[in-house]
């Protein structure tokens, strides 16, 4: 059956989505037309809504409706600890946690040579200058444990200590219920060297 071209331009643009590919898309755009029209309008006003009101937080890059984000304008968190992180969902999910009291800087992905992706794109000088208003104790390399995570996290880790400021990175290796024998051989060697006294 040919679809119709604003069926196909639906499809196609549901594609964009992470994680739906032609299949997940075309049941999605069948299903509202189908059975939730409603649904369908909300999400699309939703969309619009969020695509003009939603910008970048002047001092951590985080997306917000505001100038400044709630979690920088706050007086209640640690000015003197930043977080830095590689996307609004890794700040949500420590938000989540309840563990962490500082700043965050959201660095929108991690560096990346063969896509292009270098210091520029990831607000770098924003970083340093939030580094050189000499409030910064210590930072958190929060970035992802990939290989772009770990080279992105060694960039920063240097600019920081070329400050003068102490760098941690995240703990990582095995997980809160895990088993060894199920564990990767990279995740236990990690957890295995970075062992701590108990």
């Amino acid at each position: 059956m040919l679809e119709s071209r604003a069926i196909g331009r639906l499809i196609e643009a549901l594609r964009r989505l992470p994680g739906v590919g032609p299949k997940s898309a075309r049941r999605m755009a069948y299903h509202m037309l189908e059975r939730d029209r409603d649904g369908g309008r909300e999400l699309s006003k939703a969309l619009v809504d969020a695509m003009e009101v939603v910008g970048h937080c002047k001092s951590c890059h985080n997306l917000t409706e505001d100038e400044i984000c709630s979690i920088c304008a706050s007086t209640r968190r640690d000015h003197s600890l930043l977080c830095i992180v590689e996307s609004p969902t890794d700040l949500q999910s420590l938000e989540q946690s309840g563990i962490y009291n500082g700043r965050y800087f959201v660095l929108m992905g991690h560096l990346s040579p063969l896509d292009g992706i270098g210091p520029e794109q990831l607000g770098i000088d924003r970083l340093e200058s939030l580094l050189d208003t000499g409030e910064i104790a210590e930072v958190v390399l929060a970035t992802n444990l990939t290989v772009e995570g770990e080279a992105t996290a060694h960039y920063v880790g240097e600019l920081v200590r070329s400050r003068g400021i102490k760098a941690t990175r995240i703990a990582y290796g095995v997980p809160v219920g895990g088993e060894l024998e199920y564990i990767d051989k990279n995740t236990l060697t990690r957890a295995f060297t970075g062992r701590q006294e108990v």
